[in-house]
């Protein structure tokens, strides 16, 4: 009996990159006979005719499964939640804008079959805003440095996930997850391949400055307590410091009443100084007790609209 091949492609408003991501896929794995092949394409509530463009693929291709979400569930939630509805031994997950070359899919079953269990595509070089690019790696790296476990670097989720490592993701039932950050915290041996990301070719980029700093917070608060653990030594440190400038200013004077003045200007600076690293780390505080709330408040991860094939 085949095994089963899961294909998840998140997608919201891709008319122009759709049916170009579709011909590029079944030509990869039209000469792969041994695997059957499940498509699935979750859509986020486009708002152009990218639902009906897949609506009219689905009926001439029966592996092609369609999910549409009652409303946009953002960027994390609704790719999530189609890597969950999957059922084949092995997931592949890849961006529907043509910057995940679908022409990796013959090398990450290759790797599986020899035995790993988590396949994950690296884009050292990236043809994208090259500003975008550096301060992303700067991040990531970053973000190794300081948290309890190994990330991969350069990784943006593309690739392939054995069903044991998603069942694992489903047990978790995370409601709003850092997906390559729970992946890495599994200890799964993980292989990379890495390749050179083209520019899109249709349509704008949905990572606006909002999405990219929440992606970028959620991953520092998902994996690391410096933050918190920072702002507890800062806060002694400066305590300290006080102290001993408090001590100086008092001594000076008592000894030089008349001719020490002390002037507004380092209350003022002072003042403005310790007043911005409060309200950061007070942001900082926000963030996890905002994390910890998402995850409470036990909300569905995706209402869905209607499904298509399944």
């Amino acid at each position: 009996m085949s095994k089963l091949i899961s294909i998840l492609t998140p997608c919201f408003n891709e008319s122009g990159n759709i049916e170009e991501l579709y011909s590029r896929i079944c030509r990869s794995i039209d000469s792969l006979t041994q695997y059957d092949f499940e498509i699935i394409f979750i859509d986020n509530s486009s708002e152009d005719d990218t639902v009906e463009i897949l609506k009219k693929m689905a009926v001439k291709d029966h592996r092609i499964k369609i999910i549409v979400n009652q409303r946009n569930f953002g960027y994390l939630r609704s790719p999530y939640w189609g890597m969950m509805q999957t059922r084949g031994m092995a997931t592949i997950a890849m961006s529907s804008d043509l910057q995940d070359p679908p022409e990796l899919i013959p090398a990450f079953l290759a790797e599986w079959e020899r035995g790993w269990k988590v396949v994950l595509a690296t884009k050292p070089v990236s043809y994208t805003n090259p500003l975008l690019h550096f301060v992303r790696r700067l991040y990531y790296k970053m973000l190794d440095g300081i948290s309890d476990i190994k990330l991969v670097r350069d990784a943006t989720g593309f690739g392939l996930y054995d069903k044991e490592v998603l069942d694992q993701v489903r047990n978790i039932a995370d409601p709003y997850p850092y997906l390559r950050g729970m992946i890495c915290e599994f200890g799964y041996p993980i292989k990379t391949l890495p390749f050179e990301q083209p520019r899109r070719k249709s349509g704008i980029s949905k990572n606006n400055f909002y999405i990219l700093f929440d992606l970028a917070m959620l991953g520092i608060v998902s994996h690391s307590m410096l933050p918190l653990r920072l702002a507890t030594f800062v806060g002694i440190g400066f305590g300290v410091f006080s102290f001993i400038v408090g001590a100086y200013y008092l001594l000076m004077k008592l000894l030089y009443w008349d001719a020490f003045v002390l002037g507004l200007a380092p209350l003022v600076v002072g003042f403005f100084f310790v007043s911005s690293l409060l309200l950061i780390f007070i942001g900082l505080l926000g963030e996890y007790i905002g994390s910890i709330h998402t995850y409470v408040r036990n909300r569905p991860v995706v209402i869905e609209k209607e499904r298509i094939n399944f």
